[in-house]
Order: structure tokens, then sequence, then C-alpha cells
């Protein structure tokens, strides 16, 4: 079997209101959406089987879809899908790391070599894993929650105020989840005063992450720590509080406060991981598919985590069901993922394949079918085509 042609499409899905149960506009330290573009990709071979792929926009959809198909596609075509790692060490550029434009190709080779094989792909990567922790709510009931076949996830949260965080925070317990992330990073005090009003409303019952998405300076960073634990109040994690690149200054964060530090966009450099955790500075490690080149990308950096003894889990990138699909297999089947993955699926108006994901009590069901086990449905792609 051989890739035969590679094919990229940009959409523009909108996000649901704050008013109607949504969380538009979701703001952060850097921006404020109420929607999102999307890359669907789609990898053909000469034996008729597709699969499909999905990243987030890099620059503007124009820009995306031309290294993809101008780029990346002829590297790729003639080579056998089955080979993933080769691939993988194939798209070698110098002076720029372009495993964020193979992960969309490498998901839809695995796409491809599930439905070839009849196998959905987190039994391609060994079968069930997802460890008791991996949900308290099913801690007890091992057994059941195998043959549910679900993934927990964390709801994710834009920056509120107070109160409204509060009012939030009650109806994501009541839906049955059991941690929130929330953004931060504008005002340092205000991101106290909300985890503060949202872990009065629910009396402890769910557990937080904090993330400013670099936002932070050390000091601000320390200030947050220490009040937080003042109050005690214990996060889940404190995720990429400072900037990138700042291992020593993270080491000498995670020494001053008791809350975990979980870096994020520090794990999208290559080699970054391997780097915090000789520094000392990572409690945490929040990974991230696209930017170390999909699943196989991942399946090494969680084999690092691992091997350190560190708790890991998958990053939310505003994910349509191509790429939740991906992170279902692949949280299901990598081991190691002992926290919930981030999601915010539910805030998303519609989604581009044929059956969209349901999720019910803070859960979604790993797809059985093979491949990644998802369709796209080509009325919507073309609704919401750029």
């Amino acid at each position: 079997m051989e890739i035969t042609g590679v094919e990229a499409f940009a959409v523009n899905v909108p996000l649901v209101d704050l008013e109607d149960g949504g969380i538009a506009p979701y703001v952060t330290n850097h921006n404020e959406l109420t929607d999102m573009d999307r890359i669907l990709v789609r990898v053909d071979t000469d034996e008729g089987i597709s699969g499909w792929g999905e990243m987030r926009v890099f620059l503007s959809p124009e820009a995306t879809i031309s290294v993809l198909e101008d780029g990346i596609a002829p590297m790729v075509e003639g080579h056998s899908p089955f080979e993933t790692e080769s691939l993988r060490r194939l798209l070698f550029i110098e002076y720029t790391n372009v495993d964020l434009f193979f992960t969309p190709i490498e998901l839809a080779c695995w796409d491809i070599v599930g439905k070839s094989l009849g196998k959905p792909v987190y039994e391609l990567l060994g079968g069930w894993t997802a460890p008791d922790s991996a949900s308290r709510k099913h801690r007890n009931h091992v057994t059941e929650y195998e043959s549910a076949g679900k993934v927990e996830f964390a709801y994710c949260l834009g920056i509120l105020s107070p109160e409204e965080s509060r009012a939030k925070a009650a109806q994501v317990l009541d839906e049955g989840y059991s941690v929130l992330k929330t953004k931060a990073g504008r005002d340092w005090k205000q991101d106290v005063a909300r985890i503060e009003a949202m872990h009065d409303e629910v009396d402890g019952e769910l557990e937080f992450r904090l993330d400013p998405n670099q936002g932070w300076t050390l000091d601000q960073a320390v200030r947050v720590g220490a009040a937080l634990s003042d109050a005690g109040i214990y996060l889940q994690y404190m995720e990429q509080p400072i900037r990138v690149d700042s291992h020593t200054s993270l080491a000498r964060l995670r020494e001053r406060i008791d809350q975990p530090i979980g870096p994020n966009e520090d794990t999208y450099i290559p080699h970054n991981l391997r780097g915090l955790i000789e520094a000392g500075a990572v409690d945490v490690a929040v990974l991230d598919m696209t930017p170390l080149g999909g699943i196989a990308g991942l399946r090494q950096a969680a084999s690092i985590a691992e091997d350190a003894g560190l708790p890991y889990t998958h990053h939310c990138a505003f994910d349509l069901g191509v790429r939740t699909a991906a992170i279902l297999h692949a949280v299901y089947g990598i081991p190691g993922f002992s926290l919930p993955p981030d999601t915010v699926y539910y805030g998303w108006e519609d989604d581009v394949i044929e059956d969209p994901f349901v999720i019910e009590d803070g859960s979604m069901t790993v797809p059985d079918a093979p491949g990644l086990g998802v369709e796209i449905d080509p009325d919507k792609l073309d609704a919401y085509r750029i």
C-alpha cells in the first residue's frame, strides 16, 4: 500500500455562547475566541483506503494548507502508511521543526492502518492500558470502566469574573466532571479570587488546574501558589506558569511553592521534557501529540515521563472530532496517562464528523470501529469550509 495524495481542508466552527451554556467568548491571556479555525487532512492510498487527521491553523489557513500540500505531501507520497516511524524521521528540515505539520498526516496513517487491518487504533497501540487512577469515579470498578471503554476529561473554562466562575463551577460539578481547568494570566489577584470562589462553591469537590499560558512572572507565580496554599487550596497542577525555556526559574518556583508544576508549552520543543526532568522543574507533564509529531511522538514522550516517575496528561487545542478521537485512542492505549486529558468539546456548536461524541458524566467513549473510528460528514465539511 502506498500514499498517493494529501489534501487539506480549512474549516471554521463557531463556539456556543456562555449564555447558552457554552464557553464563548473563551478568554485567555493571549486572546478571546468565539469560533475556531481547524485544518482537516485526508490521506489517500492506492488501495482506495483513506484516513483523516486534524491540526490547528499555523499563521493562516492558506499558509497551513500550502505547507501540507506543497511541502510535506511530496515527501510522503509513495511511502507506505504503515511506516509512521520512518516517515516521522524522514521529515527533517534544517532550522525548523516540522512535526506540527506531520502530525495530521501521521494520524491519517494510523486511521488507514486500522481500517486496513480492521482494528481500532488503541488496539494497535497495545490495547486498554488506562490505570484505575485515570478515573477516581471508577477507581473501585476497573473491570466495569475497561469494558465501558471510557476516558474521563477535565472541563476547560476561559477567564471569567469570580462570580461567573463560581456559577460555572457548580454547573461543571453537576455535569459529572471531577476536574476543572481555568485560564489565567491577566491579573494574578483575580486568578486567585476565581479559584477561591469556585473551590468554595463546590465545597472542595472539584480539583482545579490553573493555566496562565506563561502569563505570570516568577514573583507573581510564587504569590499565586502561596495565596492558594494559605487558603487551603491545592491545585492538581499549575500549567506553564512562566515563560518557556526558563527551566532554572521553573525549578526555583517548584522549590518555593506547594502547588505541582505542569509545563505544557515547554514540552512542545524537542528534548525539553528531558531537560525539565533533569532540572527538577516538573511535577506533571502536560503533553500534546501535535507538536510531538503524532501518536508515535506522543508515545515516546510518555515513555520519558513514565521512566522519570511523572504523571502525565494530554493537552486540549480546541479539537474537533478527528483529533478528539486520536486523543481518546492514545490516552486509552498508551500506558501511564493517569490524569484526565483536557477538552472543550462540549463548547462546539457542531462537528464535522458523522456521529459527534457525546459527553456523559464527564467522560467520552473510545471508538471501537477500525482506525480512528470516525468519518467526516461531507455536507458539514462543505458547510464550515473556509
